[in-house]
């Protein structure tokens, strides 16, 4: 009497269920979002505005711009949205729902759509050349302004002028450093993301 071998069912790992370059998605937006968070860390109160002075700016540009359009948009808002539930990693070591009614939300916003910004716009191969790299991170930061000068403006109902003086001037030079920043910093963001510069 002769047998039949069945095939033995192997159980699935994880590699199965989950393609390789999609566990690598999901690890750079999970790196990108815990980026912006240690760079908010580095937090310097001034006294005359409620906008504190952080690098979150420049991790918001690092990460638009080389991490693509999509996953930018995953990571930022996975940053916003894990902070409001509670994890302690907005500017100085804040977090919480309550950060909605607070003057700077409207900045935290702004960091998705500039991310979302940034990212489609390296896909156009402006991060290809110094100028254009440039031009596309100051588009991203005028964008985080207008939504956080914005928001500032709404929350302490004041002036459009003073909402400014209070959430734009004071930052525009630190922004200008952190563009330049930015440029120097993308080899090692295109090395993590296993992108060729000269493609």
């Amino acid at each position: 009497m002769s047998t039949v071998a069945l095939p033995v069912a192997q159980p699935r790992v994880l590699a199965d269920v989950v393609s390789k370059s999609r566990l690598h998605d999901i690890s750079l937006i999970i790196a990108g979002a815990l980026f912006v968070g240690l760079m908010a860390q580095i937090s310097i109160p001034l006294g005359f505005t409620p906008v504190p002075l952080t690098g979150q700016t420049l991790a918001v540009l690092v990460v638009g711009t080389s991490f693509g359009w999509l996953r930018s948009t995953l990571s930022m808002s996975l940053y916003t949205v894990v902070g409001l539930l509670g994890v302690p990693w907005f500017s100085g070591h804040s977090g919480g729902w309550h950060i909605v009614h607070g003057p700077t939300f409207g900045y935290l916003i702004g960091f998705i759509v500039a991310g979302a910004a940034g990212g489609w716009l390296a896909s156009l191969s402006t991060d290809r050349r110094v100028e254009t790299n440039i031009a596309s991170m100051v588009l991203s930061t005028v964008i985080i302004y207008a939504f956080g000068v914005t928001w500032l403006g709404f929350n302490l109902n004041v002036s459009t002028e003073t909402a400014i003086s209070l959430g734009l001037i004071p930052f525009l030079a630190g922004d200008a450093i952190k563009a330049v920043l930015a440029g120097v910093l993308l080899p090692a963001a295109w090395k993590l993301v296993k992108r060729n510069p000269n493609d």
